[in-house]
């Protein structure tokens, strides 16, 4: 297979927006991490709207949104290539996939204290 590098600027970033477009619905469709994290988010969003919360609780709500969604779509990746690469269950493996899942925690555990500081004030 030989690589073709797109040498204009503007058509190979669109070429590109689109490759990411794909692969969001592609994750959204397909996984099913995704779907949740992605349902949270909306329900947040609508927290958000009724609650009426300021410029920088969006700031950090959308932060931590875009940080869970982000990591849980490079877990999903590295699960992906691990599984392609070996699909026997096998120890090394299976720690690698761990420490993916384990990001995916640290930043769905900043995501619910960031909601928490947001959203106790306001239930409270």
């Amino acid at each position: 297979m030989k690589f073709e590098k797109d040498e204009t600027l503007f058509s190979g970033r669109l070429k590109s927006i689109g490759y990411a477009v794909k692969g969001a619905i592609k994750l959204i469709t397909s996984e099913h991490s995704i779907m949740v994290q992605a349902t949270i988010a909306v329900i947040m969003t609508v927290a958000g709207f009724y609650f009426g919360i300021n410029r920088y609780e969006w700031m950090m709500q959308i932060l931590v949104f875009g940080l869970v969604l982000g990591i849980e779509g490079l877990n999903t990746a590295v699960e992906k290539i691990a599984d392609f690469v070996h699909p026997e269950f096998h120890e090394r493996i299976g720690f690698i996939k761990d420490i993916a899942a384990g990001a995916v925690f640290f930043a769905a555990l900043t995501a619910i204290a960031i909601g928490c500081i947001i959203y106790f004030p306001y239930l409270f």
